[in-house]
């Protein structure tokens, strides 16, 4: 019988824990609200503030290197347009895929801008970084993981990496195995196990299932994996057939079974947030969307993105940056989140 109790007291202790884990800070893109995205300096800032987890988005290059950028183009964050004016393609659009790394280490990095209809280029969150100031380069996937292995060693700390392999479809669709290559790369630098400090994620569902059920294996690798999810409509993940391409139908995702069906071979879902909390909330009726409760029942982490402290990025349910940390880290009960600001949220959990 005191076996049995002891047992007992044991589980209760294992399980209280889990469920009572430490939210996490995911440092989204770097810090991104104060130096330009995805450079080594924003990973350095973002690694100072002391955040669990640095994204990376990952994307490959001409002669197959993988380099940290968020789109699978590279006009909205360099100068490619006035260094390389032929390379284009039909859609207007410099795709990293056809540069090589050397060409895409010539470019400079900035704030990430739009072009407006006189053809200037205009910031996309005026108040940070100022444009072309400083001298800010892409950076490879192994320059960014030896910095953050570096830190751990030098700074003690123990931050994790958080990549997303982007637009698979696409790279597939070009000739190129990119998930492939980021698992070789993971495995290189000691990724191996779902203990070790890395979840690895993207919106392409059924590169996920294939990363789980074929190439980790294959590889004896069995890292988290993280379900991004979007709407339908957002046209994030194309499907072909031949050359035409159709938006992958995210639909089943919200309904009753789907969060049990991304549970077979994803340890987490990153949603949008309003996904998990509806606009129409206010301060005093915070509406939480069934999808928070389906992924929990299911046994998956929830790490929504992207909390930014700008102006206009306050929803009207939360009077500033930290009232909006205060509904989703304490009333959704979010297991962890995407920001801007790693600084803010960590600061946040601290007190």
């Amino acid at each position: 019988m005191k076996t049995t109790s002891l047992s007992l007291t044991f589980l209760a202790l294992s399980l209280s824990a889990n469920a009572f884990a430490d939210p996490l800070v995911i440092a989204h893109r770097g810090a991104s609200g104060y130096l330009p995205e995805h450079t080594l300096p924003a990973k350095s800032l973002a690694y100072a503030m002391k955040p669990d987890y640095i994204e990376q988005d990952v994307v490959m290059t001409k002669d197959d290197q993988l380099v940290v950028l968020h789109d699978h183009y590279l006009d909205r964050v360099t100068n490619v347009a006035e260094r390389f004016p032929t390379r284009a393609r039909a859609d207007g659009r410099y795709y990293a895929i056809d540069f090589t790394l050397a060409e895409i280490k010539s470019l400079t990095v900035t704030e990430g801008f739009n072009i407006d209809k006189q053809g200037n280029k205009v910031a996309g969150f005026p108040e940070r970084f100022p444009m072309w100031q400083s001298d800010f380069r892409v950076a490879t996937f192994a320059e960014e993981i030896e910095l953050i292995q570096g830190l751990n060693k030098t700074l003690g700390y123990d931050v994790g990496i958080y990549p997303e392999i982007k637009a698979p479809w696409f790279h597939r669709h070009e000739g190129k195995d990119i998930s492939q290559a980021v698992l070789v790369t993971l495995k290189q630098y000691g990724y191996l196990s779902k203990d070790d400090k890395v979840y690895l994620q993207s919106f392409d569902t059924n590169e996920l299932q294939r990363i789980n059920n074929e190439l980790m294996p294959a590889m004896q690798m069995d890292l988290k994996l993280v379900q991004l999810m979007a709407y339908t409509d957002w046209n994030e993940t194309m499907t072909y057939q031949g050359d035409k391409a159709t938006p992958y139908n995210y639909d089943w995702m919200f309904e009753d079974e789907g969060m049990e069906k991304v549970a077979s071979y994803a340890d987490g879902i990153g949603p949008w947030k309003p996904m998990l909390v509806d606009d129409a909330s206010t301060k005093s009726n915070i509406m939480i969307k069934p999808l928070m409760k389906s992924a929990k029942d299911a046994g998956l982490d929830v790490h929504p993105y992207t909390f930014r402290a700008d102006p206009g990025r306050i929803p009207a349910y939360a009077d500033n940056f930290d009232g909006m940390l205060d509904v989703f880290y304490n009333q959704v009960k979010v297991d962890g989140l995407f920001t801007d600001f790693p600084d803010k949220a960590v600061n946040f959990l601290n007190r």
